[in-house]
């Protein structure tokens, strides 16, 4: 061994032994048809094909988050549009935009473990859920179950072969049906997301001189917290890791209430949202420093 190779360099590897046309040789009487050529051929095909099918996923994927972003950002609005049905009816359509996205989505996974694409379609899924979860509390006050946002992720379609054959019977025709199930994970993600939106429902409604709905909201927003509090830290991990913006929404909606009971009478109502910001501003900075 030489002194350069003793005090660190790099050594020689055992192919550079031999000429390098000797190893062209070897590669090129390789033979393609052989069984084991044909077997790595058709894994590469393979993954080849997951591959572009996990890149087709994640592109719808980012098309529903914006998609439903843009539905959330919409129905923001209702705390200060009279024309409230009118925001409601075109969130409406916006969400079915949306569940068309997630048809694709299901008809890329049909015959596929959905679990191997998963990490491609959660961002999209819970952001989904948030819009259509603040869309049902807007309606109606509650909460609305991943059972009934499943209900809605059911597509069906007439099969094309049997419509275009002209002598089928009409009530012969078969239905394709596609689905897609939110994971439980994904509900709860996408709820615990939904606290923020509602917390940001409850500044802008004080800001237009709603005094009531910020009372409502705290106490959703406390059944919500408690749910959360059951699982703890024994669920997964990005739940428990969401359960600390979780209490900062749950916060900042009971510092707006005991504002408005205990000194909404000093304050004017058009300088209610700027005390409520400032207030939430302290509360993030004593959080950061502790």
């Amino acid at each position: 061994m030489s002194s350069k190779e003793g005090s660190g360099g790099f050594r020689k590897r055992k192919h550079d032994n031999f000429p390098h046309g000797q190893r062209k040789d070897e590669k090129d009487n390789v033979n393609s048809s052989s069984s084991l050529m044909v077997s790595f051929k058709s894994f590469q095909l393979e993954l080849d094909t997951r591959h572009d099918k996990y890149e087709r996923l994640v592109k719808l994927s980012r098309d529903i988050t914006i998609e439903s972003k843009r539905t959330i950002f919409l129905l923001h609005r209702i705390t200060s549009d009279p024309n409230g049905e009118e925001i409601l009816n075109e969130s409406e359509a916006k969400l079915e935009a949306v569940r068309q996205k997630i048809k694709q989505v299901a008809q890329e996974l049909i015959g596929e473990d959905m679990h191997q694409f998963h990490r491609a379609i959660s961002p999209g899924l819970q952001e989904y859920v948030e819009a259509v979860s603040f869309q049902y509390f807007i309606k109606t006050r509650s909460l609305i179950s991943v059972k009934e946002i499943n209900k809605q992720l059911i597509f069906t379609m007439e099969d094309e072969e049997e419509t275009n054959t002209p002598s089928s019977n009409p009530h012969d025709k078969q239905l394709c049906t596609w689905s897609l199930k939110v994971t439980p994970v994904d509900y709860l993600l996408g709820v615990a997301d939904l606290t923020g939106e509602l917390m940001r429902m409850c500044i802008n409604s004080v800001g237009n001189g709603d005094i009531d709905t910020p009372f409502e909201l705290s106490q959703f927003l406390r059944q919500i917290y408690d749910g959360f509090s059951y699982i703890g830290n024994t669920g997964p991990y990005e739940v428990s890791k969401k359960l600390y913006t979780l209490k900062q929404s749950l916060a900042k909606v009971e510092n707006a209430c005991y504002t408005l009971k205990v000194r909404g009478s000093e304050i004017p109502k058009h300088m209610l949202a700027d005390v409520f910001s400032t207030k939430a501003e302290m509360i993030d900075r004593e959080e950061g420093l502790s």
